[in-house]
């Protein structure tokens, strides 16, 4: 019998979920707690942290998990390491499912760093206007360099201040190519940072960059342990012994 936890909170969770839930899969889904409104799901659901490996491994156990979906953002390295270890202590069997990363085509004008602070320090000197498109955990970094207008954007309002003045905008994707054109354009940015999170859901802001040729900060994905990774929700059916109606 089949008791699965999917450790969740991108696009490609969702609908991995409602895959799941239609196959008639005993399972929990698991946002991590970030988002104060996350996306109702077709599965049982908790929110927030497991207390480290040691906590994560004591929910398999109690919870009588048989399979671990980590379906995280490809940059929660924490949880992803922590996913590894607690399922190496429960001998739990360990999927990833992680869509692959973004690769540079013909016109893009890519900067690619290491992390954060190298992406602070390829930023120029002279004031701009930048889109932080990295996720508000990641920002406080860019205090170093206050000189530029920053453009942000979440999914839920900020409840502390900022470490910066910004324009926040508050919406939920995937967005249209139209609409980052639209919205890139209406701020005049010139620079963009982001994480290469891989996937369609984030894409159209790197391809609006390419076709107004603004450069683009790209944060390299953070290294993680080896595990069994696959792109699809087709390929995670099939591993949990179940065929999908959904590709992709």
């Amino acid at each position: 019998m089949i008791r699965a936890l999917i450790l969740g909170g991108t696009a490609d969770a969702s609908l991995l979920a409602a895959e799941i839930a239609r196959a008639g899969i005993d399972a929990v889904y698991s946002y991590g707690g970030r988002t104060r409104a996350p996306a109702d799901q077709p599965l049982p659901t908790r929110i927030g942290g497991f207390g480290g490996v040691s906590g994560l491994a004591d929910y398999i156990r109690r919870e009588g998990i048989t399979h671990v979906i980590d379906a995280t953002h490809p940059f929660a390295a924490e949880m992803s390491r922590h996913a590894v270890e607690a399922c190496a202590d429960t001998n739990a069997p360990l999927i990833a499912l992680e869509r692959a990363p973004w690769t540079r085509v013909s016109g893009d004008n890519w900067i690619e760093v290491a992390d954060v602070n190298a992406a602070v320090a390829a930023l120029p000197e002279v004031p701009t206007n930048v889109f932080l498109a990295i996720g508000r955990q990641h920002i406080a970094p860019f205090a170093a360099k206050p000189q530029h207008a920053y453009t942000l954007r979440f999914v839920d309002p900020p409840e502390a201040s900022l470490p910066f003045a910004a324009d926040v905008i508050v919406s939920r994707g995937p967005f249209t190519l139209d609409g980052e054109l639209e919205m890139l354009h209406t701020r005049g940015i010139a620079w963009i940072v982001a994480r290469n999170s891989g996937g369609d859901g984030a894409r159209s802001k790197i391809d609006a960059a390419r076709m107004l040729g603004l450069p683009v900060i790209m944060i390299s994905r953070p290294e993680l342990p080896e595990r069994q990774r696959v792109e699809s929700v087709t390929d995670v059916m099939q591993w949990l012994g179940h065929s999908a109606r959904l590709g992709a």
